[in-house]
């Protein structure tokens, strides 16, 4: 028996260190990786591909010459029984894919075999409160940890190499309805030079006070918190720091009999952040969408004898500017003030920039497709020098219809900002001794002319893709009072188909000045978001479980793929190895088959699922 030795000693310590070391030594993200998602191919760091949150890859090997021949290369299943919507958005970094699915889950796969590295699974009490489903819509990452929200209202932080948890935070009683479902987002103030985390709430349909929060990304303690209602006050390093608009909050009516001063809806008013944020890097400013006032009854939060138009109810239903080094709110622009019908205003707001063709100068804008059924543009320059009360919406540029049949304005007034409200569109009052009011048609219906999916932008086409639907409702009002815990609406509603031939309708629309460029119909409701690239695509996903690409120019559908069940997710795309993929989740849920009424019969047909689809091009 041959026997071996070492006498070199540099040789013995040099052999150690190569058998102790791991065969691949983790990369950390940094701040400079995550501002410049938008540029890189390799990865996907951030919710929206960008600090702008415009979905769009400059990859372009998958294109409209090439996309015909995409095909799958793997699956992954979530597996077990927690099924229901699979919303996620997933991240790549370093050759990983995280991914999150319902009931708080998240999962690790090797991004080009599909393989499993870790999972987690939140562990949930009995009582949470979800208002639309058990959905998650991402991650952040930064460092070496990934950070996802769960629907006991808390925040998690992992280990990102071994699924570990490093920090978990409460920051809401799940109890009274606080929860969470977006996707949070890694800033860095730009004055301090902290990173930090931020993340929004949940719960408008139980009577909460929506929140901003801002967390440090190692330890997750709270930085600062903004409410989003009125007179409600902020928090700063542990302590009361200032009040949300005007103290005396006097876009909410006083009511002298009520132990707070104001109605009850005052005290428990709505306005969560529940999606995710955009960050503009120069303003140094969080901008994110505010939710429904509450309750959704909006006598309830109007002055008796008085129009609801003259009682905006700040600061729901509408685009937030934050200040990232303080929390304090440095502009406000309403969607739908004293939003009767839970037209609610946090889905996304894109950043982007354009030329004005009257002027010829660069217009530093925001973009929001709004559930009530108009496209707007506002100037985020002239919202970062303040637009709180006085009532001010003096940054409107353009307001258009992105769908058809809209019955509860006539339009938007370029000068003022506000729409054009037709009165008998908000629900009347039951009469003395009646449960509840006449019915009244209205279109969209709270469900949205887009709803969470978030839009995409081209900076190639220059036109932004919204996922939209064709539908309304039969709405009436309901007498209700605030009890912990119980749904805080005041209405009734019922979904109705408004076409016959569809419900889906993908369209492009151009920012500087409103026109559609094409329209795509789908016969189910479109629950997915979309995303563009420099190969002139435009992906996104159908509730009957197509992955499709379209020419991002023409609109033409140019392939699809079934993946078994409904997709309501957001689609990525990333490159590995030299070969571009493109990634999405599959798990039909979510809003529409909970509250589809007309729609019930058509959305039946779907099959639940949870599982994570990657495809490529085959290899010549």
């Amino acid at each position: 028996m041959k026997t071996f030795s070492l006498k070199n000693p540099a040789l013995c310590i040099a052999l150690g260190a190569l058998l102790a070391s791991p065969a691949h030594a983790a990369k950390t993200v940094s701040w400079e990786d995550i501002v410049n998602d938008d540029k890189t191919t390799g990865d996907v760091l951030t919710y929206g591909l960008g600090m702008k949150a415009q979905r769009h890859s400059p990859l372009k090997q998958i294109n409209t010459k090439t996309v015909s021949a995409l095909s799958p290369a793997w699956s992954y299943s979530f597996g077990g029984e927690k099924q229901r919507g699979q919303q996620g958005q997933a991240l790549v970094h370093d050759g990983i894919i995280y991914i999150t699915a319902s009931y708080s889950r998240m999962y690790a796969v090797e991004a080009k075999t599909g393989k499993r590295l870790w999972s987690y699974e939140h562990r949930l009490p009995d009582d949470i409160r979800p208002c639309c489903d058990v959905v998650n819509r991402g991650a952040a990452i930064y460092g070496d940890k990934v950070y996802f929200g769960t629907l006991d209202a808390g925040m998690v932080a992992l280990n990102k190499d071994t699924g570990k948890v490093v920090w978990s935070k409460k920051w809401g009683d799940h109890k009274i309805g606080y929860t969470m479902t977006g996707a949070p987002f890694v800033v860095k103030d730009q004055k301090s030079g902290r990173v930090m985390l931020v993340h929004g709430s949940s719960g408008d349909e139980f009577g909460v006070i929506g929140y901003l929060f801002a967390r440090d990304v190692d330890t997750g303690e709270e930085i600062w918190a903004r409410p989003m209602v009125e007179g409600h006050m902020g928090r700063l390093n542990g302590k009361d720091s200032t009040p949300t608009g005007d103290a005396k909050a006097p876009s909410w009516p006083d009511d002298p009999s009520s132990p707070t001063g104001k109605v009850e809806a005052w005290s428990h008013g709505g306005g969560a952040p529940w999606q995710t944020a955009s960050f503009d890097v120069e303003q140094n400013m969080v901008v994110i969408g505010t939710g429904n006032p509450a309750p959704w009854n909006t006598w309830k939060r109007t002055k008796e004898g008085d129009s609801p138009s003259k009682w905006p109810s700040l600061f729901t239903s509408g685009q937030a500017y934050v200040d990232a080094s303080n929390g304090e709110l440095k502009g406000f622009f309403s969607h739908t003030p004293n939003d009767a019908w839970d037209f609610s205003g946090n889905n996304s707001v894109l950043l982007f920039e354009y030329k004005d063709p009257k002027t010829g100068k660069l217009v530093k804008a925001s973009a929001h497709a709004d559930r009530n059924g108009y496209f707007f543009v506002t100037d985020r320059e002239k919202l970062a020098t303040g637009a709180g009360y006085p009532w001010k919406q003096t940054a409107l540029i353009g307001a258009w219809p992105f769908v058809d049949g809209i019955t509860w304005t006539k339009g938007f007034d370029l000068k003022t900002g506000m729409p054009n409200v037709v009165e008998s569109q908000y629900p009347p009052k039951p009469k003395a001794g009646e449960e509840k009011g006449e019915s009244i048609f209205v279109s969209p219906p709270f469900l949205g002319g887009t709803n969470w999916m978030p839009m995409s932008y081209s900076p190639v086409t220059e036109l932004f893709y919204i996922p939209g639907n064709h539908w309304a409702m039969d709405y009436w009002t309901e007498n209700v009072t605030y009890k912990a815990g119980a749904a805080y609406l005041g209405q009734g509603f019922r979904i109705k188909k408004l076409f016959d031939d569809h419900v889906g309708t993908l369209r492009a629309i151009d920012p500087k000045t409103g026109k559609i460029a094409w329209e795509h119909k789908e016969q189910f409701p479109l629950w997915a978001g979309t995303l563009t690239t420099a190969g002139g695509l435009l992906f996104t996903g159908t509730s009957d479980g197509y992955v499709k690409a379209f020419d991002a120019r023409t609109g033409k559908e140019m392939w699809k793929f079934q993946t078994g069940s409904g997709v309501v997710s957001v689609p990525i795309t990333w490159e590995q190895d030299g070969e571009q993929y493109v990634g999405i989740a599959s798990g039909y849920g979510g809003a529409v088959p909970l509250w589809g009424g007309d729609m019930a019969e058509l959305t039946k047909q779907v099959n639940q699922g949870g599982s994570f689809w990657a495809f490529k091009l085959p290899k010549r």
